[in-house]
This record gives C-alpha cells, sequence and structure tokens, in this order.
C-alpha cells in the first residue's frame, strides 16, 4: 500500500484571483432568487443613505438658515419620517434574508464538498489527512458563507453609497468633491500593501488549521495507545508547537491589521478637516449656504464609512481567499476512477444508480497480466496473472508490501490497473459501472467501522430495504445472535460512538454479518481475523464455510490456520506469485509457505503453554 501522507495544497498568489471568485461567485447565484431580494434591499438600503443628508440639507437651508415659511414643514417631516421608517424596515429585511444566505449558502457548500467525497476514488483517501477534509468542511464552508452572505453584500453597498455620494456631491459643489475624492487613490495604494501581506499570514494560519485538526483528531482516536505507550507528554509538548505557529502568524495578520485600520481613520480625519477649513472660509465669503458644508461633512462621514467598509471588506476577502482557494480545489479535485459515458447511460453513477440494469455476477475472476504501481519507481504487480473460478476459495499470504492488499483493492475498483485486465464473467469489469461491482461484492476489514446508533442499523447498512427477519438470519449464521440477544435491547441495542460498547470480536461479527445480507457474489476478507482473539475467531470459522458457500472470495490472511481449507493458497513477494497450490501441496514442497506456516504454528504453540503455565 502507499504511504499515507498529509495533503495540503499550496497557493502562490499573493493578488485576488478573479477567476475562483468568479467560481464562487456562480455557486452563489445558485441561490439567483434570493440574491435578487437581498440586492434590492442592498440599493434600497444604500439611495436612503445618500438622501438623509440631502433631506437635513433642505432643512437647514430652508427652516433654519433663511427662516423661510414653517407651512411646508409637516409635510417634510413626514417625508423625513417615512424616509427613515423605510430605512428601519429595510435594515430588518436585509439583515433576515443576509442570514438566511449565509446558512442556506454554507449547507450548499456543504453538501457540495461531501457529494464530491462521496465520489473521489480511494485512492483520493489514501493519501489524503482527515484534518484536512474536516478543516474544509467546517471552518472553510463557514468562514466562505459569512464573507459572500455579509461582507460581498456590504462591498456592493459600499460602491453604491460612494457611486451616489460621488453624482451628488459634483452637482453640489465640485471643488469640495474634489477635496473628499482625493484620497481615494492612496488609500487604494495603502489598502494593496497591507492586503498582500495580510493574506500571507492569514494562509499560513488556515494551513497549520488543519494540522490542529488532524492532531485533535489522532489525539481523540489514538488516545489508548497514548496512555499505553505513555506519549501523553510528547504528543502535548507537539500539539503544542502546532498551535504555536498558530498563534505567530494569527498575530501577525492581527499586527498588520491593527496598522492598516487607522491609517484609514487618520486619512478621513484629514479629509473633514480641509472640508472644515476650506467650506468654513466659503461660508463666511457666502460662497455656499451653511447647509451645503453640512452636507458635504455628513457626506464626508458617510463616504469614509462604506470606503473603510471596502477596505476592511477587501482585506477579509483576502483572508477568505485561503478558503476560497481550498473549497474550490476539493470540488474540482479530479476523480481518479470514472466510468465512461455509454457505461454512466446504461447503470448510472454512484449517487444516481439504475440499479435495476445491474446484472448479477456468477463470479468467474481473471487477472490477466496486470501491472500496477502506486509510485512510478516503485511497482507493486509485475504481469500479474489469476484464474479464479465460480466458488472458489483465494487465500494471499505474505509480508507486508507483497501486494496481497493491492490485488483485493484492485479487483474492488479502488484502484485500477496500469496495463492489462481484470475480467470478471469473461467481461472487463470497466465494461460496467463501479456501483454495479461494489453492490455486489462483500468487503470484512481488519478494523471493522461501525457506525453510531443500534446493531439492527449496522447490520443493515449492507443493504437498506433488509427486513428484520434478514438481519437477524444473517446474525444467526455468523453466530451474532447468541451475544446480541444478551444485550439489553437485543438488535434494538444503541453500540455507542464506533462501537465502543462492543468487543473488537463482536464488532467483527456484526461486520460480517453486514457484508453478506445483500448476498454478494463475492467476498473479500483483508485480515478479518487477525485482531480478534481466538474465540472469536473460532466462532467466525466455524461460519466461514456457510458462508463462502458457492461465493468467490479472496481472503488476505495473516494467520495461516484460517486459510488451511482454501482452493489455493497465493504465496506474494514483491507483487509476484512464488508459491502456489492448496495448503497440502505446498506444505509438501518445503518452501516459502511450509517455513511460515510451521514458525507461526510454533508460535502459537508457545503462547498456548504459557497461558496454561
Amino acid at each position: 500500500m502507499s504511504e499515507r501522507v498529509m495533503k495540503e495544497q499550496e497557493f502562490y498568489t499573493d493578488t485576488m484571483d478573479r477567476k475562483l471568485w468568479g467560481k464562487i461567485i456562480r455557486l452563489l447565484m445558485e441561490h439567483k432568487r434570493q440574491m435578487t431580494w437581498l440586492a434590492v434591499f442592498m440599493i434600497i438600503s444604500a439611495l436612503l443613505d445618500v438622501l438623509v443628508p440631502l433631506l437635513n440639507k433642505y432643512a437647514i437651508d430652508t427652516y433654519v438658515t433663511n427662516h423661510e415659511s414653517l407651512k411646508s414643514l409637516p409635510l417634510f417631516i413626514g417625508i423625513y419620517l417615512g424616509a427613515i421608517t423605510l430605512q428601519c424596515l429595510d435594515v430588518y429585511l436585509f439583515f433576515r434574508q443576509a442570514g438566511w444566505m449565509e446558512s442556506t449558502f454554507g449547507k450548499n457548500l456543504r453538501d457540495k464538498a461531501f457529494r464530491k467525497l462521496q465520489n473521489l476514488s480511494f485512492s483520493y483517501f489514501d493519501k489524503t489527512s482527515n484534518g484536512w477534509l474536516m478543516a474544509r468542511l467546517t471552518g472553510d464552508t463557514a468562514r466562505l458563507a459569512e464573507i459572500m452572505a455579509w461582507s460581498i453584500v456590504d462591498l456592493v453597498w459600499g460602491f453604491v453609497v460612494m457611486f451616489g455620494i460621488v453624482i451628488v456631491m459634483l452637482i453640489v459643489n465640485w471643488q469640495l468633491a474634489l477635496i473628499v475624492l482625493v484620497i481615494v487613490p492612496p488609500l487604494y495604494l495603502i489598502s494593496l500593501f497591507f492586503q498582500r501581506r495580510i493574506l500571507a499570514a492569514h494562509r499560513q494560519t488556515r494551513k497549520i488549521n488543519s494540522q490542529i485538526t488532524a492532531g485533535f483528531a489522532e489525539g481523540i482516536n489514538g488516545a489508548k495507545t497514548t496512555k499505553t505507550l505513555v506519549l501523553e507528554n510528547n504528543n502535548f509538548e507537539s500539539f503544542q508547537d502546532i498551535t504555536g505557529s498558530m498563534k505567530h502568524y494569527s498575530i501577525r495578520a492581527a499586527r498588520i491589521n491593527a496598522v492598516f485600520q487607522p491609517i484609514v481613520f487618520l486619512l478621513s480625519a484629514i479629509v473633514i478637516g480641509a472640508l472644515l477649513t476650506i467650506g468654513g472660509n466659503q461660508i463666511l465669503l457666502k460662497a455656499i449656504p451653511f447647509g451645503t458644508l453640512t452636507l458635504f461633512i455628513q457626506y464626508a462621514n458617510l463616504f469614509f464609512d462604506p470606503l473603510k467598509q471596502v477596505a476592511r471588506i477587501m482585506a477579509e476577502l483576502q483572508m477568505a481567499q485561503a478558503s476560497a482557494e481550498r473549497i474550490v480545489g476539493l470540488l474540482e479535485e479530479p476523480v481518479a476512477i470514472v466510468d465512461r459515458e455509454d457505461v454512466i447511460e446504461r447503470y448510472g453513477t454512484l449517487m444516481e444508480p439504475k440499479s435495476n440494469q445491474y446484472e448479477k455476477i456468477d463470479g468467474n475472476v481473471k487477472f490477466d497480466h496486470l501491472n500496477f504501481h502506486y509510485y512510478k519507481e516503485e511497482p507493486v504487480l509485475k504481469d500479474f496473472c489469476l484464474d479464479v473460478k465460480k466458488g472458489e476459495m483465494i487465500a494471499l499470504v505474505g509480508e507486508t508490501g507483497s501486494g496481497k492488499s493491492t490485488i483485493v483493492n484492485l479487483l474492488c475498483r479502488f484502484y485500477e490497473p496500469i496495463s492489462g485486465q481484470i475480467l470478471i464473467d469473461g467481461l472487463d469489469y470497466r465494461e460496467r459501472s463501479i456501483g454495479w461491482l461494489h453492490a455486489q461484492i462483500g468487503y470484512v476489514l481488519q478494523s471493522p467501522t461501525l457506525f453510531s446508533g443500534t446493531i439492527k442499523d449496522n447490520i443493515r447498512y449492507g443493504k437498506l430495504d433488509a427486513t428484520d427477519e434478514e438481519i437477524e438470519h444473517v446474525a444467526k449464521v455468523v453466530n451474532a445472535h447468541h451475544f446480541i440477544m444478551k444485550m439489553d435491547k437485543g438488535y434494538d441495542s444503541d453500540i455507542g460512538e464506533a462501537g465502543e460498547r462492543l468487543s473488537t470480536g463482536e464488532k467483527q461479527l456484526i461486520s460480517f454479518a453486514r457484508a453478506i445480507i445483500a448476498d454478494p457474489s463475492i467476498v473479500i476478507l483483508d485480515e478479518a481475523t487477525s485482531s480478534i482473539d481466538t474465540q472469536s475467531e473460532r466462532i467466525i470459522q466455524d461460519a466461514i464455510g456457510k458462508l463462502l458457500e458457492g461465493r468467490t472470495s479472496f481472503v488476505v490472511a495473516h494467520r495461516l490456520s484460517t486459510i488451511v481449507h482454501a482452493d489455493k493458497i497465493l504465496v506474494m513477494q514483491y507483487g509476484e506469485i512464488v508459491e502456489q497450490g492448496t495448503h497440502e501441496e505446498l506444505l509438501a514442497k518445503h518452501g516459502y509457505y511450509y517455513e511460515l506456516y510451521t514458525n507461526q504454528y510454533r508460535e502459537e504453540q508457545q503462547g498456548k503453554l504459557l497461558k496454561k503455565s
């Protein structure tokens, strides 16, 4: 098997990636109707923000400075109150719609990412860290949903407000308008300078966050091993190093942002000071009315508020770009193993199968001159050939790395051969769908994976429409019925997280029942008895003859005593068959298998003697 390594994508662009954000916007526009309403509320809010200072200017010039007739005052008050009321209602609707968009867009992102994971090939999970995936499905999706629902909308609102203010200012007094607008170019350059540095720091924090998530997962899952090896302090120190790195880069990003924001405030204060100086002189010279200066001061404050918001949001977008890159990277991850279009048309996909088109596998399997490698410089199988007849039991033995698990992984189409063919019932298995193949294979792993819920639920995962009678029948076949009925609620007993309330042997029996309830034509046991006690192994061995009767089976074995009745035993070394035959035939050869078997038998007998003593 290939060495499991952490997959962490690296991104090097230090500017806003328009192509990337275009993809995110297209995902957002899948909620076009809701986005349209959000845009309407946003535009109304922006227009009202521009309108209210104009109403204030009118009030000052009409009712304060010139003391004109107050007959129109009630109408003005009505208009003003109406504008404020409309603004309050619009803000309520805006926040409600934006909150809905955040939740819905986040759900859609997680659904898409999880659906992608269901379609990705086994090789992807074999080289990708669980922590990396968890960080994408939780932190990155949540951050991106928040940014798209709030910050992007605020960004558009800011541009609409600034555009409206600029138009009004230029119409009212273009000289004062230039005082406000002169600040925009330097602010853009300053923003660009800081945003690049903020992005670099936050990319590092997102990368380290994946390692922290993986550390949490390993610390929880491996708690028992950690304690038995007395590694608590070592693990804690390693974890501290990772969290220390995240703290360093987070503080660095916060420090850069802490310098950036005051600069924006300082520039806005300078502009307002210039307006008060120049505008005050023009009032003294009676060049402009007092209401106009008030309008420009209000607009300056209002203009710089969205301008500061735009600068802040641009920085946030730079921070979120790392999350966007990783989410899009996951969604666009190529699937290593896919069916041809004509196969999909006939059999459907994994997520939308056409199960009624699935032909029943008879059970004849042929490996025809297979060559395979995980890495080009490390061939695993070399010109591998094997012809298996229906109902035969094939045992695979050999040292770690000899290619045993690779053979069954290729048979399950978790991987595909570099060259050669795998024929099932005389037809290349790529002529039919992955779903068709997996639906007719029963696979029992060395370490059984159970899910939270009841015993009945876990057995039924093998056949979702199985009746209670079918579940009880397969449990009896694998000799699990006896221990199940001893539990407090029988088949309705809760097994806890990952089956923590069951022994390893009991978990394996449940896994065995789950694998065969769908009546698979091919059964694979990947060292299925190596992690259980001798008594549980004996229980399984008693049932294995009935379980495999009439089915083609492949057994990857560590305990050679479990395969003495196999029709053919393949002894593997460096991806090649060095010996093959029945148990008796191989013992008679006095070769490699004979040495393996006799050494293991001797060790087992010595173990029994030690227990008795």
